[in-house]
């Protein structure tokens, strides 16, 4: 179903196109051999070149071409076999040359797609426009004294992807699948590391309204959103915004604006430039970039499995669920770790396991299926095989999980202090199933004269009895009989 703002006047259309800036994982920036490392010393991280000395010539960095190549490989993009480094033209403090290096009119990648799947299952297809690669400015520091800005340039050269898409996502839905796809496919590449809380990765969000039917009209710009939430909310704010603008008879200025997540808002920074404000021209420091198809053949080789084809993978060959392959598959580590455990395990039980108790226990750890000292795959899969082999029940197993994450214990280390053993003994369940029928005569009359739907009661009753460790299925067959 079609997104719609609803106006005074009738409904309007979002559309929205997105500038995605990835930092490439590189031991070094583009054009110099200085360091890229997250949260280094002010200015401990800047080479002659990335300050801007006279003279410095810049040398690029091929194995962040590399990064770039496989990045539209992943994106199922044209990549150019010619590309050409211009100069944009701007003043920022942090900006030492006074232009930064990036590609313009000759891209190193061309036109691809991503495809995202909506909340009914349905699928679409967001079309990518280019991707190109150029240096990152520095950082002004404002808050560091009470009436200075300081500049750290540790940034000043890193390198970026800057991935362009064509106007296609048409709801704030969409530009969250969209944006977590994309997150999703470069972490799986290995060309980012998608962490937008320090900020290699961030979205600037080109957002217009329409009604139904109409060509496009005047978009905005909301500039370095850093989180996918807030790129949802920004695209809400501004389209209502902008509805509320032209339905008062106004006209929407093409602009670059901010989004304040405090006051759900955006608000105007500057009138949006245009391409011949920048005064790009090519860099007369660097000769045009010319790729060799069989390097580029080389790179599609190593591109490992991508998303939608493990998701369909998963599906194929576990029977999983699109649903519960879709959250498998999310994240590299996770579809690795199921894997592990999936390995003459039952599928379905281990992806119940890990969507479930599993995965909440994490979240309130604050770890991940990439990094968990308290849940590693050899605990997991003990606790598995205790349940499968009838040492514990599902009620039994999340107690240990509970467990687990208290103590740091294995699960056996901690169904053995707790004497957790599930009970099988045919002559305890029926003493519980006795006790629970005798204390309960006017349900099991009122079950006999139809009233089925208490048969769940009294299982819960005598597993209650039996502190949770009754063999639910003894329990249910044995109840089955006396109630008969």
């Amino acid at each position: 179903m079609s997104y719609h703002i609803e106006g005074r006047d009738g409904p309007w259309e979002i559309v929205v196109g997105m500038e995605v800036h990835a930092q490439i994982i590189s031991n070094a920036k583009l054009f110099s051999g200085a360091a890229t490392a997250f949260g280094a010393p002010p200015n401990s991280q800047v080479s002659l070149v990335d300050a801007a000395f006279p003279g410095m010539l810049p040398v690029i960095n091929r194995e962040c071409v590399a990064q770039a190549v496989l990045s539209g490989l992943g994106l199922n993009a044209a990549i150019n076999l010619r590309s050409r480094f211009d100069r944009k033209n701007y003043f920022y403090a942090d900006l030492p040359a006074g232009y930064q290096i990036s590609q313009y009119q000759e891209p190193l990648v061309g036109k691809g797609a991503l495809s995202i799947e909506l909340a009914d299952g349905s699928t679409r297809e967001i079309g990518i426009t280019r991707l190109h690669i150029e240096q990152d400015a520095g950082k002004s520091l404002h808050d560091q004294h009470p009436s200075k800005s300081y500049i750290d340039l540790n940034r000043a050269g890193v390198a970026l992807m800057e991935i362009v898409s064509e106007p296609d996502i048409r709801s704030p839905e969409e530009a969250g699948l969209y944006l977590r796809k994309l997150r999703t496919i470069l972490r799986y590449l290995g060309t980012c590391d998608g962490n937008m809380e320090e900020g290699s990765l961030r979205a600037d969000v080109n957002v217009s309204v329409r009604r139904p039917g109409e060509g496009l009209r005047t978009r905005c710009e909301v500039k370095n959103v850093n989180s996918v939430r807030f790129v949802m909310q920004a695209i809400e704010a501004e389209a209502h915004r902008q509805v509320e603008v032209w339905e008062a008879g106004g006209e929407v200025l093409q602009e670059t604006r901010l989004f304040d997540p405090a006051r759900g808002a955006t608000r105007s920074m500057r009138s949006k430039e245009e391409a011949h404000d920048y005064r790009y021209f090519p860099d007369p420091d660097l000769v045009p970039l010319t790729l060799d198809p069989a390097w580029i053949e080389e790179l599609r080789s190593a591109l490992p499995e991508l998303p939608d084809a493990k998701k369909a993978r998963f599906m194929a060959e576990y029977g999983l669920s699109a649903y519960d392959a879709s959250q498998l598959v999310a994240e590299a580590p996770t579809a690795d770790y199921f894997e592990t455990l999936a390995k003459g395990r039952r599928a379905k039980a281990v992806a119940n396991l890990m969507l479930g108790d599993i995965q909440a226990a994490l979240n309130r750890l604050g770890q991940s299926f990439a990094a968990t000292p308290t849940f590693p795959s050899e605990a997991v899969g003990a606790l598995l095989d205790m349940i499968e082999d009838g040492t514990i029940n599902g009620r039994i197993a999340k107690e240990v999980i509970e467990e687990m994450e208290a103590s740091g214990e294995g699960p056996r280390a901690v169904v053995a202090r707790k004497g957790l053993c599930q009970v099988t003994d045919t002559a305890a369940i029926e003493e519980a199933v006795t006790a629970v029928l005798a204390r309960e005569s006017a349900k099991v009359a009122e079950y006999r004269a139809g009233k089925e739907k208490l048969f769940g009661y009294f299982v819960g009753q005598v597993m209650k009895a039996m502190g949770g460790k009754g063999n639910p299925a003894l329990v249910n067959e044995t109840l089955k009989k006396r109630l008969a």
